[in-house]
């Protein structure tokens, strides 16, 4: 039998709110003191701290279908907390990577909201390769997302049906 939510969930909605909370300082920062375009080198031809807009989806895809993005990240937070309360206790690994996650879509939804657009701000290179600028709450999702699937792939039991 699953349980449901519990103390010990309240974790993975700090871990959340501990993304949301950076992603947007981080967010507002860079809106406040650079300008749009404007590049502070980190790690020369490796990072940089980059000030730019997207108003679509990762890469600049769908742009401007916030109707789409509202509608799906409502769906995906909803599934995301419903996954959160049936975890069990072992399953620490898929909670951090789900908390993430949480983090990651809600921290990206209030920008949409408020600004229309995402505010994204980290710049590197792969070798000569330019890799799309992204934020903190597009990390906080790609490294929730990688953790859960360690998590199915490895740790994961198989829950057996009525026999």
């Amino acid at each position: 039998m699953r349980r449901t939510g519990g103390l010990g969930t309240v974790a993975y909605y700090w871990i959340a709110a501990a993304v949301i909370i950076l992603d947007q300082w981080t967010k507002w920062l860079v809106v406040r003191y650079m300008r749009l375009g404007e590049s502070i080198p980190i790690i020369d031809n490796v990072l940089y701290i980059t000030s730019h807009r997207n108003r679509g989806a990762a890469w600049g895809m769908l742009q401007g279908q916030f109707w789409l993005f509202y509608l799906v990240t409502v769906i995906v937070v909803a599934g995301i907390i419903i996954y959160i309360r049936r975890l069990q206790p072992s399953e620490r690994l898929a909670g951090v990577g789900l908390g993430l996650m949480l983090g990651g879509a809600i921290g990206n939804f209030i920008d949409r909201v408020f600004r229309k657009e995402v505010v994204d701000f980290i710049h590197t290179y792969i070798g000569t390769y330019s890799f799309p600028v992204f934020n903190i709450a597009d990390s906080a999702l790609t490294v929730g997302v990688v953790l859960l699937f360690i998590h199915m792939f490895f740790f994961a039991t198989p829950e057996k049906g009525n026999e």
